[in-house]
């Protein structure tokens, strides 16, 4: 049944300089399909710096967050988990 199933999802990732994650929640909108549930809560220890030095505010840095979060393969790994749980 479409729109029973919802989680959360966290990335990170390992650098030079540290490491750096991403969390947000998802909902299933159809067989399969999944999307993110808020796309302005995602939430990161990332800070982004805006053009005058100064870190941007959580609403400032949504867009940039969301940008990093669809350039993920997230959507097709949390299909692939909800499958395995299904079978």
């Amino acid at each position: 049944m479409p729109g029973c199933f919802s989680g959360q999802t966290l990335w990170m990732a390992h650098g030079a300089e540290g490491e750096a994650g991403m969390a947000w929640d998802w909902i299933e909108i159809a067989h399969g399909v999944v999307a993110m549930a808020d796309p302005l809560s995602v939430v990161s220890n990332v800070r982004f710096i805006g053009d005058e030095g100064e870190v941007l505010t959580a609403l400032q840095a949504a867009p940039y967050l969301n940008g990093l979060v669809h350039q993920l393969p997230w959507q097709r790994e949390v299909a692939r988990a909800l499958r395995r749980q299904l079978n």
